[in-house]
């Protein structure tokens, strides 16, 4: 059962204080790069006090202390501690405090929890204080957190603010700003990110790592959305055929094994694993095994002649379940008790979104019941009916796209779905979805394609397409994309994704999640399309997007941002460029208004 979890008021206790002007370093005839005082933290965290820049050196054999010594935890201090040693990570801009050479070395981070048994779930506890000692004040950090997962977002930080200096022939130094304290907390509880595996698949190895970006961005949910009409590669143990069939090959699947893998790599970096099974439309993948349960399977999604609103789906890849055959709801069953053996995670994403009439009108079945009198709209609230209580009894919160209420042709009434079980997630229609569905009393997850989709832009995949054949100097239309233009890292970060909803309303706004639809995007691309634009939402959804005058904040988040692209890049994450390298070396220079 979901309960809405009070979110703590926005904090503009920022009180970074940063030098007054830039120094200009002169080496060998050359100036390097430009200096500051500020130390980046992405996401920025809500409150952070330094009285007095400065920096303090590391030790060589700097130790970071698991009071607790919680199993999660421990992986993570071993990571972290490995990380704040080895990575010796060189800013873009060089920060210039004050160093003394004889202030003690700092030795040790302290970790401390309070409530180790917590477990990762929604609206756990992440805040944390890190505490870092001004030069002679002490040699050792402390972090505090009221849960193992808190902790986590303390190392990140903690992480964050080391940086190597010197080399050649200079020692190379490892550098920590001191004198520093952070209080921090997320605004949102469901900070996400969706993966599609099932148009395209990718490898353990880039889910692994995805997740472990997320991590380093204090995202806490993986959307995975596992299948769909293309493909079917989760290996269930109840019910293989799906997958031995349905899969686009015996290396592209995923074993019981590797989704164990998954969920605990997960909890090793504070990250849930949400899973989702679509149902009862975006199925066609599963008539390979069971053709007698699948609507419209393999056949032709926009007949030649026929209206768009008489297609059998919205893209190529037909194919919906039969609410109105017993064996469907049979082959649900098992999949959904195998579904709860192999994820811990409290919600399960049902889907339920695009349900696409031409599809269930054109089977002999669904067409008689509608022929006696029947309507679209009862034959997915049969499927709804039949399985809505089975996940329920399985303990699990059950997500469903707004599709499932909003829907303009096939739909639900809201009195069989109980908000205390039900979250919606919206896609369509930017804050008017989202008004629509808290106005209803659902807590409600906020994926606006407008502003959350990370595959857009990038023209269509259906081919022999019309609309690339204009004649120039007439309007693109987006390259044929039906939610260009390509979403920005500004687009994603100045979104407000309670706009518009009143104190009440704004509460039953869990978080949001970017989406990254895999018809255009596989391995090769994954990090670029990913990163850093979902560092933008992170950010947004951990600490807000607005300074605390309550303006936006994006001109100041573009250089951390660079920053921290920088880093992520040099920790094995291929994200994408936001400027060039001229524009970091020349602070102000690449602005809208010149610098003063």
């Amino acid at each position: 059962m979901y309960t809405p979890t009070p979110r703590p008021p926005y904090s503009s206790s920022y009180s970074i204080h940063l030098v007054s002007a830039f120094i200009a370093l002169i080496n060998l005839g050359y100036i390097t790069p430009p200096v500051s005082a500020q130390i980046n933290v992405w996401p920025k965290p809500r409150s952070l006090s330094w009285p007095t820049p400065q920096a303090v050196r590391i030790s060589p054999a700097f130790a970071i202390n698991d009071v607790n010594s919680c199993p999660n935890l421990s992986t993570a201090v071993k990571r972290y501690q490995t990380l704040v040693r080895s990575e010796k990570h060189r800013p873009l801009v060089t920060p210039a405090l004050n160093i003394s050479d004889s202030a003690p070395l700092l030795q040790t981070l302290t970790v401390l929890v309070a409530d180790p048994g917590s477990p990762l779930q929604h609206g756990v506890d992440e805040s944390y204080t890190l505490r870092i000692p001004a030069a002679n004040r002490g040699t050792g950090a402390n972090l505090t957190a009221k849960t193992v997962w808190g902790a986590m977002r303390g190392l990140e930080t903690f992480s964050q603010l080391v940086w190597a200096w010197g080399g050649g022939d200079r020692p190379l130094l490892l550098l920590v700003a001191s004198g520093l304290e952070v209080w921090d907390a997320p605004l949102f509880p469901h900070r996400g990110l969706l993966l599609d595996t099932s148009r395209n698949y990718y490898p353990i190895a880039d889910i692994l790592r995805t997740i472990e970006g997320m991590s380093a961005n204090k995202l806490n949910v993986f959307h995975w959305h596992i299948t769909d009409s293309q493909s079917f590669p989760l290996l269930l143990p109840s019910e293989p055929d799906l997958a031995l069939k349905g899969s686009y090959g015996p290396d592209m699947m995923y074993s019981a094994a590797d989704i164990h893998r998954i969920v605990r790599f997960g909890l090793d970096h504070g990250v849930r694993v949400l899973p989702e099974i679509d149902t009862p439309g975006h199925t066609g993948s599963w008539a390979v095994a069971y053709p007698e349960i699948v609507a419209c399977a393999n056949m032709f999604w926009w007949p030649a002649g026929s209206d768009w609103a008489d297609r059998l789906a919205s893209e190529p890849g037909t194919g919906h379940l039969n609410p109105l055959i017993p064996k469907t709801y049979e082959i649900l069953r098992k999949i959904f008790s195998d579904m709860a053996n192999l994820f811990p995670e409290q919600f399960y994403h049902a889907g339920a979104d695009e349900i696409i009439p031409g599809c269930w009108k054109v089977d002999p079945t669904i067409n008689k019941f509608l022929s006696d009198g029947g309507t679209l709209n009862q034959v997915l609230e049969k499927f709804i009916n039949s399985t809505f209580p089975d996940l329920v009894s399985l303990n699990r919160t059950v997500v469903y796209w707004e599709d499932v209420l909003l829907n303009p042709d096939v739909n639900v009434s809201p009195t069989i779905l109980p908000p205390d079980h039900t979250i919606l997630q919206t896609w369509n229609n930017g804050p008017n979805s989202t008004k629509r569905v808290v106005s209803l009393g659902y807590p409600v997850i906020v994926s606006s394609a407008d502003y959350y989709y990370l595959d857009c832009g990038h023209g269509d995949f259906v081919g022999n397409d019309s609309q690339y054949d204009l004649p120039p100097g007439s309007d693109p239309r987006n390259g044929g994309s039906w939610c260009g233009p390509f979403k920005t890292w500004q687009t994603i970060y100045n979104y407000d994704i309670t706009y518009g909803l009143n104190e009440e309303e704004s509460k039953l706004v869990l978080g949001g999640e970017v989406a990254l639809w895999s018809e255009q995007a596989d391995p090769t691309v994954l990090d670029a399309r990913v990163w850093p634009r979902t560092s933008a939402l992170a950010e947004t959804l951990w600490s807000g997007n607005r300074d605390e005058k309550g303006m936006k904040r994006y001109a100041e988040a573009t250089d951390r941002l660079n920053e921290w692209r920088h880093r992520m890049v040099n920790r094995g994450i291929k994200a994408e460029p936001i400027q060039p390298l001229w524009c970091i070396r020349n602070p102000g220079m690449c602005n809208t208004v010149h610098p003063i």
